[in-house]
């Protein structure tokens, strides 16, 4: 099944739900995949509470939620998940390790995710592997009905210089890891591990691209600053070899698509939304 799943307020910008609705256009048709939709309030321009070091956690937890049930009314055997920004892979990933044994999750990502309400960043898309490991914020890690994953499941793809407090995160709970601002990982690094498991879950950040490149991303907008990290790295053609590498030789059932952040577009959409003509 493919779950549309235009979550924003994990990350604080609206652009994420016009994003998460687009991209669902953007993907190959295929009639065997049925769309299914996440119950998401539409933007409305309202800011939100920071409750507990969350900001809007009362909807990011009920969007998780909404989501879980969403998943078990289908009951598929492999989810593509369209967000939305990172949050979005808590739900379906969850799920596909209680169904599967034996899985590994490739993270394609400049960021690591393993960040806390007490490291100073308020929005749950930071804070999502550090949940799905059972390390994370206890009203997101809570909601998690399977097993959490461990350290030796984990593969950093793409990962930039990242914050004292996530490295000593990582280091603490035992993930290997590699800063990849120099050189992304080997196609044998890559193939070594998904050699390691039967299944394999890919959850790609779409700003692991680099922003003077492709410009649909967090880092290619000069109005936002966000935690002080930087952007990506990575060219469309590596990473189109990186994706095709991991589809030839693992099975992957759960592949989550996160933070396409179509600026330009989303803009364009608000302009005609202003115009009487289109709203008759």
């Amino acid at each position: 099944m493919r779950l549309l799943y235009p979550d924003f307020v994990s990350g604080g910008l609206e652009t994420y739900h016009f994003g998460a609705n687009l991209l669902a256009h953007i993907l190959p048709l295929n009639p065997n995949q049925p769309l299914i939709r996440v119950n998401i309030a539409e933007p409305s321009g309202e800011q939100y509470p920071i409750t507990d070091g969350i900001y809007a956690k009362e909807q990011v937890i009920s969007g998780i939620k909404n989501a879980m049930e969403a998943i078990e009314m289908e009951q598929p055997d492999k989810i593509i998940t369209i967000g939305g920004n990172c949050i979005v892979s808590q739900a379906s990933f969850d799920y596909l390790h209680g169904r599967y044994e034996n899985v590994g999750v490739i993270w394609i990502d400049t960021h690591p995710d393993v960040s806390s309400p007490k490291d100073g960043n308020p929005n749950a898309h930071a804070m999502v592997l550090a949940s799905l490991m059972g390390k994370g914020d206890n009203s997101l890690t809570s909601l998690m009905k399977n097993k959490k994953f461990t350290a030796g499941q984990i593969l950093y793809v793409g990962l930039q210089p990242i914050h004292a407090y996530q490295q000593q995160f990582l280091d603490q709970q035992g993930v290997q890891y590699k800063i990849q601002d120099k050189t992304f990982l080997s196609d044998g690094e890559i193939k070594a591990f998904t050699d390691k498991f039967e299944h394999i879950l890919v959850h790609l950040d779409i700003d692991v691209l680099d922003e003077h490149f492709f410009h649909s991303t967090y880092f290619a907008n000069p109005e936002l600053k966000g935690d002080g990290s930087g952007g990506g790295k990575m060219t469309m053609e590596r990473l189109t070899e990186i994706l095709q590498l991991i589809s030839r030789n693992a099975d992957v059932v759960g592949f989550t698509i996160a933070e396409y952040l179509p600026f330009d577009e989303h803009k364009l959409y608000k302009m005609f939304k202003s115009i009487r003509l289109f709203n008759e």
